[in-house]
């Protein structure tokens, strides 16, 4: 009698599977990957915003408010002397302002906020005392009779707070005087001449002056012998003009003029191209030597010209 193989015999069979054993043929189950946790739920907080905070508003939103203590500057020309002051200008309130506000014998700003600043374009005196062209901090020491008045280098613009009495460079002795009551404090500078004039304080019934005086004459000499040195430039030029433009006779008439001013070797050196154009190659080589000589020891001759005139001298015909 068959029996009928069992069921799991079959399926290997058909399978294409060896026996036994039969659970040896199936691939592997592919691995279960390991469960991941659920992630949880993201936390959101919703926040009100705040009520907008006091504090400085934006730049272009700013009102135009006058200052308590207005920013001011007095300019004077004496002479040629240019002497500008910048401060700031407090006013008197009510309150008592000599050996209160501004306590007596101590250094003051001489004014409000900023220092107050002078700055002077040529040297100058002070009080007598004298001071090289620059900008200067006024400090003062305020006294029931007397004050001291301070010119400061204050490198660090530091004004009173941070004041150094090795950078004075002018230190006076002044007494003030009484005047009518003035609300706000003001500089000006009174009584001004070609060689002088006073800085005056006046504020809340004080007047407090000092002189300055300028060496005009001094400084208009060394003005005129600047522009004199210079006098050559606008005909040579002018020369040089004339030149570039084939205006060969005119170009002479203006280069030698500029020589006859003061002889360089810029306008020797145009003169003689310009002869050698004209056909005067004596004039022309005379005039390129007096150039080798006058610009011996000048950057640009011998950096940009020496190798062209050496180059025309030994090119140009000799006679």
């Amino acid at each position: 009698m068959r029996t009928k193989a069992p069921l799991f015999f079959l399926a290997a069979g058909i399978a294409g599977c060896a026996a036994p054993p039969p659970p040896a043929c199936p691939p592997a189950p592919a691995p279960v990957a390991a469960p991941v946790a659920e992630a949880p739920a993201p936390i959101i907080t919703v926040v009100a915003p705040d009520a907008p905070q006091a504090g400085p508003a934006d730049l272009g939103s700013i009102p135009a408010l006058p200052r308590p203590s207005p920013n001011a500057e007095v300019r004077q020309m004496v002479g040629v002397t240019d002497l500008r002051l910048t401060y700031s200008s407090p006013g008197v309130k009510g309150r008592k302002v000599w050996g209160e506000l501004v306590p007596f014998e101590k250094v003051w700003r001489t004014g409000a906020n900023a220092p107050t600043t002078l700055i002077a374009d040529h040297d100058f005196t002070f009080g007598g005392q004298a001071v090289p062209a620059g900008r200067y901090t006024l400090l003062s020491f305020p006294g029931e009779k007397r004050w001291t008045v301070v010119l400061n280098k204050d490198p660090k613009h530091a004004g009173a707070f941070g004041y150094d009495a090795a950078q004075d460079v002018a230190k006076v002795e002044v007494v003030p005087t009484t005047t009518a009551p003035r609300e706000r404090l003001a500089f000006t500078f009174d009584d001004t001449t070609e060689d002088a004039t006073k800085l005056v304080l006046d504020w809340a019934g004080l007047r407090v002056a000092v002189p300055i005086t300028v060496k005009t004459g001094e400084h208009a000499k060394a003005s005129i012998a600047a522009t004199l040195g210079n006098a050559w430039r606008p005909l040579f030029n002018a020369g040089r003009y004339a030149f570039d433009h084939e205006s060969f006779d005119e170009a002479v008439d203006l280069l030698t003029r500029s020589i006859q001013v003061k002889a360089t070797w810029w306008n020797h050196w145009w003169l003689a191209q310009t002869h050698e154009k004209k056909g005067d190659p004596a004039a022309a080589r005379e005039h390129a030597q007096k150039a080798t000589e006058l610009g011996k020891g000048d950057k640009t001759f011998e950096t940009f010209f020496a190798e062209r005139v050496k180059k025309a001298l030994d090119t140009w015909p000799k006679s």
